[in-house]
């Protein structure tokens, strides 16, 4: 990549040269041209999940949602950029230091009347957008987004809204987190800190007392003997929830009658962190079809990634070159990133739940644990196939990767609207604590969270652990249904399962009448997956020079 020159990132030399442009490290954003992807969500989609947002908010009330922080990697290099889900999901704008506003009521605002929705992005700057891409500025936003209002986020600081005058002011948690450019008098950092002086938001305002008081207010009285020992645990970490009254009075009732004479004396505030999460929860949970065309893209390019591996995976591999291959099929189809770090483990890797390094040179004949998902457009699959290098599973490989099937087998019949979230993990958990006992593993049914450790299932959307109620399953929801068994090395059982780590994951649509498996096309069962491994890859004949001196 192109550095940014010397005379571009020192002191007074630039600002006299330049004005001030304030250049950071390239972000990678997206050009505001004709020369990109058609399949994008439609600015109607993202009007219509803002109108439907606004329906939902309490009368009175404004909404405000900050973009994601600019994050840096190292020195003059930052990440690059990706914006905070919950505003793509609104805008479909991708830069940085943004903010968007959400009346209930229709507004005037910038001498227009009626406004309900008003978006502040980085202005438009010939020599910033040399170094990082085009931005869209408030006209480019307004004419690609259908934003109602838009201005340059320079003007945000002075925007003529009377914060006072509403009686709810919805938030979620704020980035805490935003570098502060001296250069540029309307980063995140100045955007933030514009609301909370405009807002008169209290200093000590914290969202995990407003979301205390909101369980009290929920299941203060009827699961008591539940909550009050998680509050206490969770006041034991926050000093703001041990000293504040509401939880406290909470705390020490003694009685059902005492308990709830204090949910009905919770203290009313006008600052929200808890409404608007919810609402966007429980939006985003249900995938429209606009956002299934996406996810099932993600899956499909990560499934044939899944197929492409299989056939191109050689003992004399290693981690980090698998991975590769994982990524090039992701490329190839047009996903832009990774929905998550690839996890390539083999051997007791394969044990490490959210092994990142992939740094083995040489996976040789131990189980190759690949949790892999392409992200599209902003969707993201999340696909795990296990698989034995030399192309056949030992007998003690294959007994744990049949148990770990049959789990997820019985997984998928509890896929249904109505069942509870938690139906295919009780299901899998079943399974596999039976299985366990069987092969002597485990003597107790206590003893299955040893090797099976993780839940079996969540949302996957935006984020790969994307939001959502946690409730009975509905129609739309796109969840995971993910069992394992993980043996490492050193476990107290027989040295032959040792170093044995299987996960099968597939991404699992609800449908009105059952599910519908999205990642099916990647090979499962032992037999597809040896018959897979069998067949010649386009890669066999892919040689590189070799390094080595």
């Amino acid at each position: 990549m192109l550095r940014t020159p010397l005379w571009l990132r020192q002191g007074a030399f630039a600002l006299l040269c330049l004005g001030a442009l304030g250049l950071e490290p390239a972000q990678a954003q997206r050009q505001a041209t004709n020369e990109r992807p058609t399949d994008f969500l439609s600015a109607d989609f993202h009007k219509g999940r803002r109108e439907l947002l606004r329906q939902q908010m309490p009368a009175g009330s404004v909404a405000v949602l900050f973009a994601s922080p600019v994050r840096n990697r190292a020195n003059d290099v930052s990440y690059i950029y990706h914006q905070h889900p919950d505003l793509y999901y609104l805008t479909g704008y991708t830069e940085p230091d943004a903010v968007l506003v959400l009346f209930k009521e229709p507004q005037n605002l910038g001498g227009q009347a009626g406004i309900t929705e008003a978006l502040y992005v980085q202005p438009r700057n010939a020599g910033r957008e040399m170094w990082t891409g085009r931005r869209l500025g408030k006209d480019g936003a307004k004419q690609q987004l259908g934003l109602q209002y838009t201005a340059d986020n320079t003007e945000f600081a002075a925007a003529p809204i009377t914060w006072s005058n509403f009686g709810q002011v919805l938030m979620l948690t704020m980035p805490a987190d935003a570098a502060n450019d001296p250069r540029n008098p309307a980063d995140l950092h100045d955007l933030v800190a514009s609301f909370r002086q405009k807002a008169n938001l209290p200093a000590d305002f914290n969202p995990a007392v407003g979301e205390a008081h909101k369980m009290i207010q929920r299941y203060g009285t009827a699961n008591a003997t539940e909550l009050r020992p998680y509050l206490t645990n969770l006041a034991s970490a926050q000093p703001q929830l041990a000293t504040d009254a509401y939880v406290q009075a909470y705390l020490k009732a003694e009685s059902d009658a005492d308990r709830q004479k204090v949910v009905t004396s919770r203290p009313v505030s006008r600052f929200d962190a808890t409404t608007l999460d919810e609402l966007l929860s429980q939006m985003r949970e249900v995938k429209t079809p606009e956002e299934l065309k996406l996810l099932r893209q993600a899956v499909r390019i990560s499934a044939v990634g899944q197929q492409e591996v299989m056939k191109a995976t050689k003992p004399d591999m290693g981690e980090m070159e698998i991975q590769g291959l994982h990524e090039y099929v992701y490329k190839k189809y047009g996903a832009e990133f990774e929905g998550y770090p690839s996890i390539v483990g083999a051997g007791n890797n394969a044990c490490v739940l959210h092994y990142e390094t992939n740094d083995k040179p040489r996976i040789g004949n131990e189980l190759l644990l690949m949790d892999c998902g392409a992200e599209y457009h902003g969707y993201t699959a999340d696909v795990t196939r296990t698989i034995p290098p030399s192309g056949k599973f030992s007998p003690a490989q294959r007994e744990i990767y049949e148990l770990v099937l049959a789990a997820q087998e019985a997984s998928f019949k509890e896929c249904k609207p109505g069942a509870e979230f938690q139906a295919p993990h009780k299901a899998a958990q079943a399974v596999i604590t039976e299985g366990l006992k069987r092969l002597g593993i485990i003597k107790t049914d206590a003893e299955v969270r040893r090797y099976f450790p993780h839940g079996t299932s969540h949302y996957l959307g935006l984020d790969v652990h994307d939001r959502g109620t946690y409730g009975p399953l509905r129609a739309g929801n796109v969840i995971t249904v993910e069992p394992g068994i993980y043996i490492p090395e050193g476990s107290p059982c027989d040295k032959k399962w040792w170093n044995i780590g299987v996960r099968i994951e597939d991404d699992i649509l609800i449908t009105p009448s059952g599910y519908d498996n999205l990642s099916k096309e990647a090979p499962r069962t032992v037999a597809d997956i040896e018959a897979m491994m069998a067949k010649s890859s386009a890669l066999d004949d892919f040689k590189l020079p070799n390094l080595k001196n």
